[in-house]
C-alpha cells in the first residue's frame, strides 16, 4: 500500500507541474496584460517600464521559475488590479465553489443511484426505458439552458427561489440541481450497467440460494461491486463539476473561484489565475488521489497491479 500510495503522489506532483507549465505559457500567448493596465494613450517608455515593474521583459523560464519558486512558499503574487495577493483572492472565493460543487455531487448521486438500480433489476422493461430517458435528456441539455429555465420558472414565474447570490440553502437548489443534472446520466447508467453485470455473478445467485432478501443481495452484494466504477469515475467527474462551476456560477451569480477566474482572464491578471487554475488543479488530482486509494481499499486486486 505504501508503494501504491507513493506512486499516486509522484503522479499528482507531476500533474500539477504539468499543469501549471501549460497555463502558465497559455496565459503568456494570449496577450500583453500592460495593454489594459495603462491607458491608450500612454507612451512607450511607460509601457516598458510596467512590463519591467511586472518582470515581463524576462524570458518566459525565468518568469515561470520566478513563480515556481515563490508558489512553493505560498507566495503567488499580487493582484495587478486589486493590489491583494493572488493567493487570499482565491482562498476567499474557494469555498462557495467547494460548497456547489459538493452540493451538486449529493445532488447527482441522490438521482442517480436509485435510477441506475431500479433500471437494473427491471432491465428491458417500461421502468428501465423511462430512466434511460431521463439519463439521455440530462446528457443533452446544455448547462447554461437548464439554469436559464429554472430561473424563469423558480425565480421569475413562482417567486419560491433566488435567481442569483449566495447565502441560505434556498441560494444553493437550482446551482446545486443544475450539476447534479450534468452528473447524473453517466453515473446512472455506470451504476445500471455494473449492477447488471454483478447480478449475473455466481456468488448473487448463492447469495439468493440462501433464501437471503432481495434488498439484502442488491444493496449489500450487488452494489458494493458495482461501484468500484463508479467511485472511480466521480473522481474524475469532481473536476467536470468544478469546470461546470463556471457556467453554473455565471448563470446564478456565484461568488465562487470560477467566477473570479473568469474576470481574472478577462482582465488578463496573470497572478489570480495562475493562482486559481493551480489551486483547483491541487485540489481535482488530490480528490482522485484520495478515489484510487478508496478504489485500492475496496478491491486489493487493483493496487497490486498498479
Amino acid at each position: 500500500m505504501k508503494r501504491y500510495l507513493a506512486r499516486q503522489l509522484v503522479q499528482l506532483v507531476v500533474v500539477v507541474i504539468g499543469i501549471s507549465i501549460l497555463s502558465f505559457a497559455i496565459l503568456h500567448v494570449i496577450g500583453d496584460p500592460v495593454l489594459l493596465l495603462l491607458p491608450q494613450n500612454a507612451g512607450k517608455e511607460e509601457f516598458e517600464r510596467y512590463r519591467h515593474l511586472l518582470g515581463l521583459d524576462q524570458p518566459l523560464w525565468v518568469q515561470y521559475w520566478k513563480f515556481v519558486s515563490r508558489a512553493a512558499q505560498g507566495d503567488f503574487g499580487k493582484s495587478w488590479y486589486a493590489d491583494t495577493p493572488a493567493f487570499r483572492l482565491v482562498l476567499e472565493r474557494m469555498p462557495p465553489t467547494i460548497y456547489l460543487t459538493l452540493a451538486g455531487l449529493g445532488t447527482g448521486l441522490l438521482i442517480a443511484l436509485p435510477l441506475g438500480i431500479v433500471a437494473a433489476l427491471r432491465r428491458h422493461s417500461f421502468l428501465d426505458t423511462v430512466c434511460t430517458v431521463i439519463a439521455v435528456a440530462g446528457q443533452a441539455m446544455p448547462l447554461f439552458w437548464l439554469g436559464i429555465m429554472l430561473i424563469i420558472v423558480f425565480a421569475v414565474r413562482l417567486k419560491t427561489l433566488p435567481a442569483s447570490g449566495y447565502g441560505t440553502w434556498q441560494h444553493f437548489v437550482m446551482p446545486a440541481f443544475c450539476l447534479g443534472a450534468f452528473l447524473a446520466p453517466i453515473t446512472m447508467r455506470l451504476v445500471r450497467s455494473g449492477v447488471i453485470e454483478v447480478l449475473n455473478m455466481e456468488y448473487i445467485k448463492t447469495a439468493r440460494a440462501k433464501g437471503l432478501r432481495e434488498g439484502m443481495v442488491v444493496v449489500k452484494h450487488a452494489f458494493r461491486n458495482a461501484c468500484i466504477p463508479v467511485i472511480t469515475v466521480l473522481g474524475l467527474q469532481f473536476g467536470q463539476l468544478l469546470g461546470g462551476a463556471i457556467i453554473t456560477e455565471t448563470v446564478f451569480a456565484w461568488p465562487g473561484v470560477a467566477t473570479l477566474a473568469v474576470e481574472s482572464i478577462r482582465n488578463q491578471d496573470f497572478p489570480v489565475v495562475q493562482c486559481a487554475v493551480v489551486l483547483l488543479a491541487v485540489i481535482i488530482v488530490a480528490v482522485n488521489l484520495v478515489v484510487d486509494v478508496v478504489v485500492g481499499l475496496i478491491d486489493p486486486r487493483i493496487r497490486v497491479g498498479a
